[in-house]
Parts: C-alpha cells; structure tokens; sequence
C-alpha cells in the first residue's frame, strides 16, 4: 500500500475539533473520503476548513491539536 499525505494548505494553527468540546473531525485509524474535512486552520482569527483531497482507509495524523504548522506541512498520512 502506499502512502498519501494531506497537506496543509496556509500557515496557521491546526485545530482537529470544530469546538473545544466537539469530537475531532477525524481520529486516526479512519477512513477519508476526499471531500471529508479533517481540520481547521486558523490565520488571524479567521478558520478555513481543511479537506483531506484524497481517499483512503488508516488516517494517521502527524500535527497534534491546536499545534502551529506552516504551509505545506504534512498534517497526515493516509493508505491508498
């Protein structure tokens, strides 16, 4: 199986949690679809949805929550 990466598209934080008491979007072990979000980044107080653009089973996440990434950073890992 190969890997494919879902990377983050804006500088920012990346939150997994659309709220503070929510569910993450996504846990690692799931299946994506392409168009499933698995986060949100924030950019001066203003959140952008993050969609996996990609499909496959096994999401492993490699950005904890609310940790600071940079554009182009691999936020996770999925199986194809």
């Amino acid at each position: 199986m190969s890997k494919l990466e879902i990377r983050s598209p804006l500088p920012g934080t990346f939150y997994r949690k659309p709220s503070p008491e929510a569910a993450p979007f996504k846990a690692d072990g799931d299946a994506v679809a392409a168009a499933d979000p698995v986060g949100l980044i924030e950019v001066m107080k203003t959140f952008h949805e993050v969609p996996a653009g990609v499909e496959g089973g096994n999401i492993v996440f490699l950005v904890e929550d609310a940790e600071p990434i940079m554009a182009g950073q691999v936020i996770a890992e999925v199986e194809a």
